[in-house]
């Protein structure tokens, strides 16, 4: 993974210090050419991995980058799913087996209607998840993506009913059908290391907040810290400059101090931003062997 990953909380109006900035980023973003201008900003400054949600947007961004092979040939997603937004709505609209149908990619589209009424008649889950993933990973075909994540929307549910193979079906998934890594994202690092760790999945990609100040870290630093110090994990840190609240050379200097760090995810809607928060990185993060 390289050191810097760009996120994409920012063009969905996700704010968590402002929601009067959140309305504003949503609105300014309604625009795809808006959000490929801060896109090609993060890719001229050499941060090259997008690390997004299956937003309906981010297809306009895909087909963006499948048009332009040259300017983007080194463009990589990491996407994470699911959207839940996106299901709920659909589910509403149209029920669950609709909803199903709805997202279910195009490739071997009666396989997969298939796939989905076995899974929704039986209670297959491992069919229905697998279905799912399919479907999210249809508008990234052709696209590079090493890294698959599973949002923490959905991890955290699963730790919370105790649902515990599921990690492994995902995990299973990602790897043998796209040749990718799988990613877990939490609020909660110290229980899903341990739950992953039970069920046999070796040195686990995962992304949970890492801030200096313990902004939306569930069971505190001193947890964190002595899991970054002690267990066999690859670290993906966010929410590391607390949205706004730490400012920015203090809140690398502080995350750079951590062990087992591997890469920082960031947003940022200018510009200016994503330069400095690059310049930054470059001068703080420990050189890599």
């Amino acid at each position: 993974m390289d050191r810097l990953l760009f996120g994409d909380n920012q063009f969905f109006g996700v704010n968590h210090m402002s929601e009067e900035k959140a309305r504003a980023q949503a609105m300014r973003f309604q625009d795809i050419d808006a959000v490929m201008g801060v896109l090609d900003a993060a890719y001229d400054e050499g941060i090259t991995t997008f690390m997004c949600t299956t937003h309906g947007r981010i297809a306009q961004v895909c087909d963006r980058v499948r048009a332009n092979p040259e300017r983007y040939k080194d463009f990589t997603f990491f996407p994470g799913m699911p959207y839940a937004h996106k299901y709920a709505d659909a589910i509403t609209e149209n029920g669950m087996l609709g909803a199903v149908r709805q997202f279910l990619p195009e490739e071997g589209l009666v396989n997969a209607a298939l796939r989905g009424g076995r899974s929704l008649a039986k209670k297959d889950i491992e069919g229905l998840t697998t279905l799912l993933v399919d479907a999210e990973m249809a508008m990234f075909r052709g696209l590079r993506t090493p890294v698959i994540w599973l949002q923490n929307v959905v991890v955290d549910l699963l730790l919370g009913l105790g649902f515990d193979d599921a990690f492994v079906i995902f995990a299973e998934h990602v790897r043998k059908r796209y040749d990718a890594e799988p990613g877990f994202i939490t609020m909660n690092l110290p229980r899903l290391l341990d739950t992953l760790e039970r069920v046999g999945v070796d040195n686990p990609i995962v992304c949970s907040n890492i801030n200096k100040i313990g902004f939306r870290m569930s069971g505190g630093i001193q947890g964190y810290q002595e899991a970054l110090q002690g267990r066999r994990f690859r670290a993906v840190a966010m929410s590391v400059f607390a949205s706004g609240a730490i400012p920015p050379r203090e809140a690398l200097e502080w995350i750079y101090a951590q062990p087992n760090i591997e890469s920082v995810v960031f947003g940022a809607s200018s510009r200016a931003n994503i330069h400095n928060t690059a310049m930054l990185v470059d001068e703080l993060a420990p050189a890599r062997a």
